[in-house]
């Protein structure tokens, strides 16, 4: 089974329960919460405590993953399991909150989770009735019983939380109706914060401040409590070690999976494949392959379609990857031949999200951390912001996950600029350890996609065009284009350095023609992924940025981020204020998008 902390605030309990069931975080740890490189940090961290499935503290998310990961056992099973030999067969638990339940993002994925009938989903609610502002009777009056039944959820009551028994007959009971029903199941759990300090149980005051000496000492008297701190009696130690049941229960899954390996040999090890995270033995074939194809074809597309184009070459090849789209998969193209959408009664390789891209981020995050698929998730750009705080902890969780983001600029012309993204590529490109691609032609698009599936240290994010865009990168090796920046088109004697990205690369090497008729030799480099090249060995950057020559970087976005490449004597040819309605052609025009421009830019530049 799995098991997320949502509220993540109250971290010392799961760090307290490993502690107990005998996950390797020994009593030093626990001594050192909160503490400069400990595994106790403040709120729970995948990667750094053993036995924490995801990070959680930001609101509502871990419920979100826990939606994710039982989104992926289900999927999983669908796929692998056989009569009699369920490789796949375990429930995902949640713990939450008040203000789990407050945040929109638990509306989004609890709707989702009871459309596609996760039955062996179990959400225990804290209904305490108490957050940092007081009591939540005044700005959280939802009949939460009422809310979850709409969404098509079992709900089972216990009417005192403290009651262990009571729990486990409860969660024993959603498990039957999840079973019986097809649904997931929310247990509330009636309890008193605090239960046990006699001042302030049932208040505020517990909710994340320290009890103080005297409060403690009086809570140590009211539960019976006569042990030192952090002592812990032996016959404690003995009734909560797990360890020999775990044991116990690892061995009867190892000899399931022993019967199936013999009985399906292939499927065995293609399950093995997929846990690991490892690619197909095909994988780099197929890729290179592919890139050479679309290199060779040299089509004009948009981007958007460029990357439909790289998941039906890839995907076919690649079974774990699980696409997704919120409500706009015939604009952002992320439908494919091969794709089957995933219900509540079949199992599939798409997910139909819904307008829903915040919890459609966070899900995405839950699947890639349960294991066994690559999920890619996509909207338009200018939506990022809706799923903003799920991309924060894709990549802080270092999870992979491919975000196709298309409409990327004022290229989308008549939306206007509620549609139009600006600040959205420079803020994407300051989120550590996420990947930024914003490519120029089909194959800048193919080598982007290769390198998303590839990344397995962190997630990879795609902005894509509405508008068709001609090949500037087909006579450049894709050697090249993956290290994230290079010279598109060289110049003898260059005089200057034009740096851009996605459609305006094409303006940049029309411009570079318009400078060379006027005898100003430039050089042009693409710069398809910031992110990237900012990794790569000092040689390269000084080869494709020569620190001697000035430079101008042009890119229909904000343009502060671009300062680090040209310096204060360069220039930028941006646009820091929003957009307007109008045919792309024009538009580009009015925000000073032209060769004219440009080549102005160029002379004040080389003037200075």
């Amino acid at each position: 089974d799995r098991f997320v902390l949502s509220n993540g605030h109250g971290s010392m309990l799961i760090y307290s329960l490993l502690h107990l069931t005998g996950y390797d975080l020994p009593m030093q740890e626990l001594r050192n919460f909160r503490q400069l490189h400990s595994k106790t940090p403040g709120h729970p961290e995948v990667g750094v405590t053993p036995g924490v499935e995801t990070t959680t503290g930001p609101l509502g998310q871990g419920l979100s993953n826990a939606v994710g990961m039982a989104l992926a056992e289900a999927l999983l099973a669908a796929e692998f399991n056989r009569p009699g030999l369920n490789l796949v067969d375990h429930h995902t638990y949640a713990f939450v909150g008040d203000g789990c339940l407050m945040e929109g993002i638990s509306h989004e994925v609890c709707s989702l989770a009871g459309t596609l009938r996760l039955s062996k989903l179990v959400v225990l609610y804290d209904d305490n009735g108490i957050s940092i502002d007081g009591n939540v009777e005044h700005w959280f009056a939802d009949d939460t019983a009422k809310r979850f039944e709409a969404y098509g959820w079992n709900v089972v009551r216990v009417a005192d939380g403290h009651d262990v028994q009571a729990v486990d007959q409860a969660i024993g009971e959603a498990r039957k109706l999840g079973q019986q029903h097809g649904r997931p199941t929310l247990v509330i759990c009636r309890t008193v914060i605090g239960q046990g300090a006699p001042t302030v149980a049932g208040t505020d005051k517990v909710h994340g401040a320290p009890l103080g000496a005297d409060e403690i000492a009086k809570t140590r008297a009211a539960i019976g409590w006569t042990h030192a701190a952090f002592e812990i009696p032996a016959n404690v130690y003995a009734a909560w070690n797990a360890r020999a049941a775990g044991a116990e229960r690892e061995a009867t899954w190892d000899k399931i999976f022993a019967a199936y390996s013999k009985a399906f040999p292939a499927e065995a090890a293609e399950f093995t494949r997929r846990l690991s995270g490892k690619l197909p033995a095909t994988w780099s074939k197929t890729a290179q392959d592919f890139i050479a194809a679309t290199q060779a074809k040299a089509e004009t597309v948009a981007t958007r379609k460029a990357s439909q184009l790289a998941i039906e070459a890839l995907a076919p090849n690649l079974p774990e990857l699980l696409g997704g789209s919120a409500d706009l998969a015939g604009s952002n193209l992320t439908w494919w031949k091969g794709a089957k959408g995933v219900t509540a009664t079949e199992g599939g390789n798409y997910l139909f999200y819904g307008v829903r891209e915040f919890g459609m981020t966070a899900i995405a995050n839950g699947i890639a951390l349960a294991g066994g698929f690559i999920p890619y998730t996509a909207t338009f750009m200018v939506f990022s912001d809706y799923a903003r705080n799920a991309i924060r902890m894709a990549a802080l969780m270092k999870v992979r996950q491919i975000m196709v983001y298309t409409h990327d600029s004022i290229g989308l012309g008549e939306d206007g600029p509620t549609h139009q993204p600006i600040e959205h590529a420079a803020s994407l490109r300051l989120i550590p350890n996420l990947d930024v691609w914003r490519p120029a032609d089909a194959t800048e698009t193919a080598v982007a996609w290769v390198k998303g599936v590839e990344n397995n240290t962190g997630p990879t994010a795609l902005l894509l065009s509405r508008q068709n865009l001609p090949p500037v990168a087909n006579k450049t090796a894709a050697g090249d284009v993956a290290r994230g920046g290079y010279v598109v088109s060289p110049a003898t004697g260059a005089k200057a350095v034009l740096i851009a990205t996605g459609s305006e690369v094409k303006l940049a090497l029309d411009a570079q023609a318009a400078l060379a008729e006027a005898g100003v030799a430039v050089s042009v480099v693409s710069m398809p992924s910031t992110t990237t090249f900012d990794k790569q060995d000092k040689a390269w950057r000084d080869q494709v940025l020569p620190a001697a020559l000035p430079r101008v970087a042009i890119e229909a976005g904000h343009p502060d981020g671009w300062y680090k490449y040209v310096g204060l004597d360069g220039a930028v040819i941006g646009l820091a204020r929003f957009g307007e309605s109008a045919p792309a052609g024009l538009l580009f025009k009015e925000f000073g998008f032209t060769v004219e421009n440009i080549v102005n830019t160029v002379r004040g530049v080389l003037s200075k």
